[in-house]
């Protein structure tokens, strides 16, 4: 599961490339940590053209105020929910990084090691009266977040992002792939 991560353009200025240009198209990302819920900049196709956009990240649950914030990679082609959506509303969800807990509740922060480049999570949106609602995608999860969560993002490198949006084939064969090996970090819990 991923139910935290950061988005912040004054540490990145990849980050803050993608703010401006959410800001540029009259969006208002959420920067900082991000909750679900939040308006959360993401990059989309739109037009066979990658466009930046904000979103509200959780689709709507089964119950009144439930969010649904994470697509398994395993399941999603399969899933009624979330199959028609994957298949033709993919997007990246841009951070600076995740959080994961630990049964106990120690928090972890997670990211690249020695590189300050964004992580690139894989999702999925769909419009809902109206509104569009973005979901990001988990996986197995590698050595380096296992001991921590059972899950982790589908984490792409910014080279795959196109192809992520774009190409059918491309992303139905990511669903299966390895991910990144990262650095953990245990955060102080407020």
């Amino acid at each position: 599961m991923c139910g935290r991560y950061m988005f912040e353009p004054k540490r990145n200025s990849e980050i803050a490339r993608i703010y401006e240009l959410a800001t540029q198209a009259g969006y208002e990302p959420t920067t900082g940590e991000i909750f679900p819920s939040d308006q959360t900049a993401l990059v989309i196709a739109k037009q066979q053209q990658v466009q930046v956009v904000a979103m509200k990240w959780g689709f709507p649950g089964f119950h009144t105020g439930q969010l649904i914030i994470n697509a398994r990679s395993e399941s999603v082609t399969e899933k009624k929910m979330f199959a028609k959506s994957f298949q033709s509303r993919r997007c990246v969800y841009p951070t600076s990084g995740f959080f994961e807990w630990t049964p106990d509740k120690q928090k972890y922060w997670f990211n690249y090691k020695d590189q300050p480049d964004p992580l690139y999570i894989g999702g999925f949106y769909n419009i809902f009266d109206g509104t569009p609602q973005s979901i990001l995608m988990t996986t197995v999860p590698n050595d380096s977040v296992s001991v921590i969560h059972n899950r982790m993002p589908l984490i792409l490198k910014k080279s795959e992002i196109r192809a992520w949006l774009m190409d059918d084939r491309f992303a139905n064969d990511f669903l299966t792939r390895p991910m990144p090996m990262l650095t953990r970090e245990k955060v102080a819990v407020e």
